[in-house]
């Protein structure tokens, strides 16, 4: 996947006004900078800060915030008011901008120089009623917005920054997002439909179906030459089970998913897709069900949703984009089956095939067994356990008036014993607080069986993103208790509904 951070910018407003005269707005403008360097260069940032012009009266700050709307490549913006900033000028610029919106309440010095402390000093150095009064308008006006306090020097600081950043980029990505559904969705069930329309809306996603056999002509017409290559990077990468090796009985069975993968891979660079699903209800001319070509093209960063299920199609994208860069990864999962023995409680988490091998550092194995449904040749696949550490599990479900994300904080554990009957890629994890805590909290908030698994990627920043978009969260971590997640989930919908007026 390429950079999605590198062609992406935040940028850095500062607000102050004339009160002070020329000599201080030389000042601001020189603090400002650096609190701008500071954050720019912060490793763990992964978005360029740019620094504006100092803004200090309305038309200036209105017409900054419609500029910042219409530029593809500013994916929010930072706001400081270093001195004094009458919050008023800001209405208007408030009110226009539609780019998400970091308040950072900062000042230019960490400590203070108390034996030459004076008048002076104390009028250049308002953020801490400054940032008050911008505060106040921007809760008056119903903004969204992350509140961050500390110096820019901090890295606490930068990690919140960081986080938020992810967030933002990852809302960037949404409104430019298109998702290809071959075939629909699994007949009669629930969770996977949804309203694309509102999600288009909403997020900006753009959803819509193919006939499977539009793909199939891409498989179809994959050259022989693109498959040698293709087959020859799989014998360089995986540990190839020897029926699929160059001499090997079942070998044209790999050259096949390999077609699957080029026809595939075609479709989705053509058209422009971050994301896809497939469904095993309707596999047209397909002769095996999508497996490996899945979960390599989810590791390449596409997102991945089973059975039709777009909406964790884009959570994945959205998580891998979101988690760039750092260790671990993202993956399609679902809940699949328990181990339930008193005080070994754990969940195993597989999907069929596709289960993405940004998951593990070790090296999968090649492998193809028969599959009970589909009713087509039995397909390739990679084997592997995930990796041991912790991780999340998000989940997005359309409640009809609104789409929730519930999130459970979990730990990759790996399996109790070997699992040499089950070759597919899988995960092991115990969920906070604990299982039966995890388990009706979950089944409480309805939330949908295919999930995104992502070890890159904490809470915060779905907190950060959930805010950003005005969707609802619901976090399943080591405090929640059954009682108050219920409690809350009634809220929501109370405030949810009220929010959207009659």
């Amino acid at each position: 996947m390429n950079n999605p951070f590198e062609t992406r910018e935040i940028w850095f407003l500062t607000g102050s006004q004339d009160l002070y005269g020329e000599d201080v707005l030389v000042q601001v403008a020189e603090q400002s900078r650096a609190i701008v360097d500071a954050l720019d260069g912060a490793a763990d940032i992964p978005v360029r800060i740019v620094w504006k012009p100092v803004l200090k009266e309305r038309e200036g700050i209105r017409r900054v915030a419609l500029e910042a709307n219409a530029d593809d490549a500013c994916v929010g913006v930072i706001t400081w008011m270093h001195t004094f900033s009458p919050a008023k000028a800001w209405i208007l610029g408030l009110d226009a901008l539609r780019k998400p919106l970091l308040h950072l309440h900062t000042q230019a010095n960490v400590a203070l120089p108390w034996a030459e402390l004076d008048m002076d000093f104390m009028n250049l150095n308002q953020a801490a009623h400054g940032d008050r009064e911008f505060a106040y308008i921007a809760t008056r006006l119903g903004v969204p917005r992350k509140t961050v306090v500390g110096h820019a020097t901090d890295p606490v600081v930068h990690g919140k920054v960081a986080t938020w950043a992810r967030a933002a980029t990852g809302w960037a990505e949404a409104h430019r997002l298109k998702v290809a559904r071959f075939g629909d969705n699994m007949r009669d069930v629930a969770v996977t439909e949804g309203d694309k329309t509102e999600a288009e809306h909403r997020l900006g996603v753009s959803t819509n179906t193919w006939g499977v056999n539009e793909l199939v002509e891409r498989v179809d017409a994959a050259s022989e030459t693109d498959v040698d290559a293709l087959v020859a990077e799989y014998d360089a990468t995986y540990d190839v089970a020897p029926e699929l090796g160059p001499d090997g009985a079942r070998r044209e069975s790999l050259r096949y998913g390999a077609r699957i993968e080029l026809g595939l891979r075609s479709f989705l660079e053509e058209g422009g897709f971050g994301a896809f699903t497939t469904n095993f209800q309707d596999l047209g001319g397909l002769r095996q069900l999508p497996g490996l070509a899945v979960q390599r093209l989810m590791a390449e960063g596409y997102g991945f949703g089973a059975e039709g299920d777009w909406k964790t199609a884009v959570l994945v994208r959205l998580a891998k984009v979101m988690g760039h860069g750092l260790p671990g990864g993202a993956s399609l999962m679902e809940d699949y089956t328990y181990e339930l023995t008193p005080g070994k409680e754990k969940i195993l988490g597989a999907h069929m095939l596709e289960i993405c091998p940004s998951l593990t550092t070790a090296r999968p194995r090649l492998e193809i067994h028969p599959l009970g449904i589909g009713d087509r040749e039995d397909p390739v696949r990679l084997v592997f356990d995930t990796d041991r550490g912790p991780g999340l599990v998000v989940a997005m479900s359309d409640m009809r008036d609104r789409f929730r994300l519930t999130a459970n904080v979990v730990e990759v554990v790996g399996p109790d014993a070997e699992l040499p009957n089950l070759p597919v890629a899988r995960a092991v994890w115990q969920p906070e607080p604990s299982f039966a805590t995890s388990a009706e909290c979950w089944l409480v908030a309805g939330a949908a069986h295919h999930t995104v698994m992502t070890t890159q990627l904490g809470v915060e920043v779905f907190e950060d993103l959930a805010d950003i978009a005005r969707m609802e969260l619901a976090v399943i971590d080591s405090s929640t208790d059954t009682r108050t997640f219920a409690r809350e989930l009634r809220w929501n919908q109370a405030y949810y509904r009220l929010a959207e007026g009659f």
